[in-house]
């Protein structure tokens, strides 16, 4: 109760010094924001029972009124599938042009978010700017595209966490479009026409639905994939960033996913099989802090991690290495032109690792266009990118995608 009368004090002298002193566009954003958050849990609760429908199917939706000027956007609710096939409910947010849509359509982009956590409070559509982590965002709107940013499953609605485990993310990106499709007021009922776009681990989802999207979503038209610092090889993540404390938090996070989700089908999987004993004890709290608002508690408790996290590399230690083979993209064709994004000075996702998927992608004939910024990191990538991604977008849909890099 103190804090829901701080968070309300807090948004009641936003409004009033909003109104005495200003009336742009971000503080208006701010405003509506901050009043939506305090007024959003009843909507991720779900129903009892959860209405029955097919993967796409809108449950429930809610009009926001912090979307960018010159756009409509809506917290949803819908259903999605995850690795094991069960039905499941996913969350996420659909940002559409205010504009009267064009004769032919809107084509959609399905947004991969990077990494704010794995727990149901981490998810980007319940902070006080909803739209903040889609990267492109006000370019894409402009360009005319309806953006489907999913949560991911686990994260927003109670479910199975789907943390780096690539069907479940992969699902819930192609199924976040569908819901985009299935609102009319989105303008998107006339084409199929489906982009996407993400990040770091959103990079590693976009690339699993793409290979995914011919068997789960063949009624998709599937036109371009682009993807910045992708996490698109599991064991080499591991393996170059667990030395440092990002590396411990991305393992927590994905080690604690993989041991709720496949522990019941997979003999012989224990945290106690790949992480010391203190690694092991520590993951489980870890895997429930967020990036954002918990960032000083999650990187202390990785920074004592350190030099002791592991005791066997889990890219060599079975059943982990199977686990992690199984969830790296490249498994299927793409069949569509990809555009790849690396920043040179990523201390995260290594060039080197990037350059390898990419030189692995040219190798199976996909039609790859790779662009390595200099003096870029992992945090700004997608940012740097958004000039090229729209541009390949426009090529794409023209059918004209930019000459491979190959």
């Amino acid at each position: 109760m103190a804090a829901q009368r701080f968070r309300i004090l807090a948004v009641t002298a936003v409004l009033l010094l909003t109104a005495a002193a200003c009336t742009s566009s971000v503080d208006r954003r701010l405003v509506d924001g901050a009043v939506e958050e305090i007024t959003e849990s009843p909507f991720y609760t779900l129903p009892s029972p959860v209405p029955s429908g097919q993967p796409g199917d809108i449950i429930r939706t809610e009009r926001l009124s912090s979307a960018p000027d010159g756009s409509i956007g809506w917290r949803v609710l819908y259903h999605t599938t995850d690795v094991t096939g069960a039905h499941i409910v996913a969350s996420g947010v659909i940002v559409a042009p205010d504009a009267p849509a064009p004769a032919g359509g809107r084509t959609v982009v399905g947004w991969g978010h990077p990494t704010t956590g794995a727990a149901v409070k981490c998810a980007p559509s319940n902070g006080i700017d909803p739209f903040d982590l889609i990267e492109g965002l006000r370019a894409l709107l402009t360009a005319g595209y309806v953006v489907a940013a999913t949560d991911f499953p686990g994260m927003g609605v109670q479910g199975p966490n789907s943390y780096l485990i690539g069907q479940s993310e992969g699902n819930g990106v192609l199924d976040a479009v569908r819901a985009a499709q299935n609102m009319p007021e989105t303008g998107t009922t006339v084409t199929n026409d489906v982009l996407l776009w993400g990040h770091s681990q959103g990079g590693h989802a976009v690339l699993f639905a793409a290979q995914d999207a011919p068997s789960y979503a063949p009624e998709l038209h599937l036109r371009g994939v682009a993807v910045a610092a992708p996490a698109a090889d599991l064991g080499t993540l591991f393996d170059d960033d667990i030395p440092d404390a990002s590396g411990v938090t991305i393992g927590s996070y994905a080690f604690a996913a993989y041991q709720s989700v496949y522990a019941a089908t997979i003999p012989g999987l224990s945290l106690d099989s790949i992480l010391t004993p203190e690694g092991a004890a520590a993951t489980p709290g870890m895997a429930q802090l967020c990036l954002f608002g918990q960032h000083t508690t999650i990187h202390a408790d990785a920074l004592a991690l350190v030099g002791h996290y592991t005791r066997n590399d889990p890219a060599t230690t079975q059943p982990w290495a199977d686990l992690l083979t199984q969830n790296t993209p490249g498994a299927s064709p793409l069949g569509v032109p990809l555009f790849v994004a690396q920043g040179a000075t990523d201390t995260l996702v290594l060039p080197n690792a990037t350059q390898q998927f990419v030189a692995q992608e040219c190798a199976k004939g996909e039609h790859v266009s790779f662009q390595l910024y200099p003096d870029t990191g992992h945090g700004l990538i997608a940012l740097k990118a958004v000039p090229a991604v729209t541009s390949f977008f426009t090529d794409v849909i023209n059918g004209a995608p930019p000459a491979s890099t190959c």
